[in-house]
């Protein structure tokens, strides 16, 4: 390995590559809001991405308590729960993307959870999600998922109902049906 392969994160699929220094410069520089009912699951969380770099990290116990720390501390990134009393993760996300409503409907948001079920991720790619992760987390997976909201930002729109960060593979139009021509 050379002193410059040594020096380089790779990001996803290789398509990014940083100098490891200036990803740890943005990772120190984030705040990330821990919101999760269990206390244990918000500690682990919290000492994983101290083990990271980030420098300031919030906590909430549950979906009220996290909507009222996004609007005190506005933080950069929210790392949520899915299942949690009150307001769960999909109802946070709802409230959340919710422009003239809520005031930062345009937070990245990181979806944890405990299943990984196919239709949980696609709900919450629906819902808005930036990205989702699966309990138990990794420090590399919650490394890279910052490093990719940071890196490659996607510009809020809103698709009908849906509002959230714009799709990562643009949806392929249907085909045009020729309507049969009276002859």
């Amino acid at each position: 390995m050379t002193i410059a392969e040594h020096n380089c994160v790779v990001i996803g699929a290789g398509l990014v590559t940083i100098n490891a220094r200036h990803a740890e410069f943005l990772i120190q520089q984030l705040s990330v809001l821990v919101v999760d009912d269990n206390p244990f699951m918000r500690n682990m969380v919290r000492s994983l991405l101290g083990n990271i770099g980030v420098k300031k990290t919030y906590e909430a116990g549950d979906g009220i308590a996290g909507l009222e720390m996004i609007r005190e501390v506005s933080p950069d990134i929210v790392v949520l729960d899915w299942e949690m009393p009150l307001f769960n993760g999909p109802e946070l996300v709802r409230i959340v993307r919710s422009p003239g409503v809520f005031p930062t409907p345009d937070i990245p948001i990181i979806m944890l959870s405990a299943h990984g079920e196919r239709w949980r991720i696609l709900e919450s790619v629906k819902l808005g999600v930036n990205e989702f992760l699966c309990k138990p987390v990794s420090g590399n997976a919650l490394f890279d998922r910052p490093i990719s909201i940071l890196l490659k930002p996607r510009q809020s729109v809103r698709l009908g109902e849906y509002y959230g960060p714009a799709p990562r593979f643009p949806m392929l139009k249907p085909k045009a049906i020729a309507a049969p021509t009276a002859a």
